[in-house]
């Protein structure tokens, strides 16, 4: 499994910028200054692959149907 290199926070910070028009981006201790927001969200993007590519689908991967008439 490859190394995560964001985190919800990171997430949660490049959203709220994203929202105010601003491209300074500050979290956990970090700053970045993107070059345009159309790059903000390509990282947001990105990051929201990344987690849905880890996080397992909670369908079924077969299931059964029953039907019934009412009639025993």
């Amino acid at each position: 499994m490859a190394e995560v290199t964001w985190s919800n926070v990171e997430l949660e910070a490049l959203r709220r910028a994203y929202a105010s028009g601003t491209l300074r981006v500050s979290y956990e201790g970090k700053s970045v200054e993107y070059g345009s927001a159309d790059d903000l969200l390509k990282r947001i993007r990105t990051i929201e692959r990344e987690m849905a590519a880890a996080t397992p689908s909670s369908l079924p991967l077969a299931g059964f149907a029953g039907f019934s008439r009412g009639d025993s």
